[in-house]
């Protein structure tokens, strides 16, 4: 992937306005083939970040989607998502309590 799409990605999943957020989200969870190592660990830590922060569920149930889709490429380990921890799980939905235990446990 050349370094402008990467940093286009990264804007969009940082994106002030949750649609494009989780737009943004649903891009990575698309390419998912096209990252390198170092790519997709980046990415994963990134959405990590901004899923801790989040506060649309619909933006966050995209950046938790995109994380498994990029844990499955094998290069993303749990160092790399465990800003996920810092998300409050008692205030969220069930089904989006359930995606980051997956993630954090599986």
């Amino acid at each position: 992937m050349k370094v402008n799409n990467l940093l286009e990605l990264i804007q969009r999943i940082t994106d002030s306005d949750p649609t494009l957020r989780g737009n943004g989200a649903d891009q990575v969870a698309d390419w998912t083939s096209s990252y390198s190592s170092t790519e997709a660990v980046t990415l994963a830590s990134v959405l990590s970040m901004t899923a801790a922060c989040e506060k649309n569920h619909n933006a966050l149930e995209a950046q938790l989607h995109a994380i498994l889709e990029l844990t499955s490429t094998g290069h993303v380990k749990i160092e790399h998502i465990s800003h996920l921890r810092e998300i409050n799980r008692e205030k969220l939905p069930t089904e989006l309590q359930e995606y980051i235990t997956d993630l954090l446990d599986g």
